[in-house]
């Protein structure tokens, strides 16, 4: 399951270089500890399958079928489509497909939610909130404000003594010089991945929301493919249990 630790989901490119591509957001850090603990249940149920005695393999064989799918579903499976006339969510156990004309608000707090306008709620799991990195966000922003506020010091000082045949900040090494900064400081604020992503999102949203082609209906799709094959697991696992 993601964490909101876990690194940003990042737009991955259109395939094919088409115009009206949706822009897939995933969460890379989803994607890896998902594949790690697929590994590792693979290991251990196999080995149990293959090495186990009395009811062991079928009790393996059961977890197998009831957590492969859990694993996918919580890990790899999440994803955020933004084409130019819907989002579709793709959420552990349901996929959700709304028209920008039906979006209300794209909210972010302690997750990332979608809100139409007739009052339902849908989480975005491929863009989880992460704490830590909002607050280094802030951290960031804060360093950037004084650096620029310093340089409009330093160009305003340079600007008031350099007339005079005065001594320039940039002579004493003070900014770009000695323990000064060496580059241009960036004039846009610092955010956090999951923050940028909901602001390409909210972007996209306020520039198709009137157009004609984005509006219709929201649809919701529960993932059989995912709930079929756990629930099945879920009750083998049982009955063996059960049975002792």
């Amino acid at each position: 399951m993601t964490t909101p630790e876990e690194q940003p989901p990042e737009p991955q490119p259109p395939v094919g270089g088409a115009e009206h591509t949706d822009r897939v957001f995933r969460s890379h850090a989803g994607i890896g500890s998902g594949a790690l603990l697929l590994g590792l249940v693979g290991w251990l149920c196999v080995d149990a399958i293959l090495a186990g005695e009395g009811r062991t393999p079928w009790l393996a064989l059961a977890a197998l079928i009831l957590v492969v799918p859990l694993t996918v579903a919580f890990t790899l499976r999440p994803a955020v489509y933004a084409g130019q006339d819907r989002l579709r969510v793709r959420n552990p156990f349901r996929v959700v497909a709304l028209p920008w004309g039906q979006v209300a608000a794209l909210r972010s707090g302690y997750s990332n939610e979608v809100l139409t306008r007739s009052g339902a709620k849908y989480q975005l799991w491929a863009i989880p909130v992460s704490l830590r990195q909002r607050k280094s966000a802030a951290r960031q922003e804060a360093r950037a404000t004084a650096a620029r506020a310093a340089e409009r010091e330093g160009r305003s000082d340079h600007a008031g003594r350099g007339g005079r045949g005065g001594l320039t900040a940039r002579g004493l090494g003070g900014f770009g010089g000695l323990g000064g900064s060496s580059g241009p400081v960036s004039e846009g604020p610092v955010r956090s991945g999951g923050d940028r992503a909901m602001d390409d999102l909210r972007e996209l949203w306020e520039s198709r929301e009137k157009a004609e082609s984005a509006q219709g209906e929201v649809s919701v799709r529960w993932a059989w493919e995912i709930l079929g094959p756990a629930l099945a697991g879920a009750v083998v696992l049982g009955i063996l249990l059960a049975v002792g």
